[in-house]
């Protein structure tokens, strides 16, 4: 079976890419410019296209089996994915696996959770068969936190303290490959999420007691300058941040939603990961303790 990943060079497809060649799947990655070497493993088929042209997409397409589809970031997510969805579907494909968001229908003020679930509609219309994932806030998001925690010693995320899901991206990888390799996940929507959540205060005590030094929450009383800082330096949730004008602006919207209504997850949507995974899935103390880790091994090595 050889599955097609878009979005394979990012965080979570490079994970899905992992997970599906450690099934024995064959892998093909769409990329719109040839990868580093060493971006992926050998094994891995490199197709060169664009999802934004609708030619080269379906080439990606030909001779393969099932689509891992994951569209991330971009102001014309609809497009490209319908576009990817009804190419699959032409090409004759036996499943497509479409990445959204967790309540993606309870946030449709914020153009990114609109958009995944206006793709949701459209793919549990189609004839293709499907499963959606719908993951919550990554874990993964803390690692562009760094400078902030271990320097000025704000958590700076304006999370709120309703609670926030989250998932770790390695668990959504796993559940993305047992989803296209196994049966009986056709026509399933899946709420990927943790046991425990994110709260601004939470998060602040975490880091304290992991940093080892005392951590402040940043609040959430002032979105208006939250957004404006994302506008001139980037997203604070990215290792490598840039300049973003109308993300700076979904992501205001996205948090504000957290504040005002929470994110929450039940411990029954909990157990039904915990049982698709063969075990508990990863938690925030679990991964902010790695990342600890991480950061104080980097600082111990010696220079030069």
């Amino acid at each position: 079976m050889k599955v097609l990943v878009t979005g394979a060079t990012g965080r979570t497809g490079s994970e899905v890419v992992k997970a599906l060649l450690q099934r024995g799947v064959d892998v093909r990655a769409l990329t719109r410019k040839q990868p580093k070497p060493g971006t992926f493993p050998s094994a891995v088929e490199i197709a060169l296209g664009d999802l934004t042209d609708p030619v080269s997409t379906a080439e990606a397409l030909k001779r393969v089996d099932k689509l891992f589809l994951l569209i991330a970031g971009i102001p014309d997510e609809i497009v490209q994915a319908l576009t990817a969805y009804s190419l699959a579907k032409k090409a004759g494909l036996r499943q497509v696996t479409y990445l959204s968001v967790y309540q993606a229908d309870k946030f449709l003020e914020v153009p990114h959770f609109a958009a995944k679930y206006a793709v949701e509609e459209a793919i549990r219309a189609g004839r293709m068969p499907y499963t959606i994932l719908r993951p919550a806030y990554f874990l993964q998001n803390e690692r562009g936190l760094k400078a902030a925690l271990t320097g000025a010693g704000v958590y700076p995320i304006p999370a709120g303290n309703r609670g926030v899901a989250v998932v770790d991206v390695r668990d959504i990888a796993e559940v993305a490959a047992i989803s296209l390799t196994e049966e009986g996940h056709e026509g399933k929507t899946y709420d990927l999420v943790s046991s425990d959540m994110l709260t601004g205060l939470g998060a602040a005590a975490t880091w304290s007691k992991l940093l080892g030094k005392e951590i402040t929450y940043g609040g959430h009383g002032d979105f208006d300058s939250f957004e404006a800082r994302m506008r001139k330096t980037g997203n604070p949730m990215r290792e490598t941040a840039s300049p973003m004008l109308w993300l700076a602006h979904d992501i205001r919207l996205m948090f504000e939603g957290f504040v005002e209504r929470g994110f929450r997850n039940t411990e029954d949507q909990t157990a039904r990961v915990a049982a698709l995974l063969g075990r508990p899935p990863r938690t925030y103390s679990g991964y902010a303790e790695e990342l600890a880790t991480e950061w104080l091994q980097r600082e111990l090595q010696p220079v030069g």
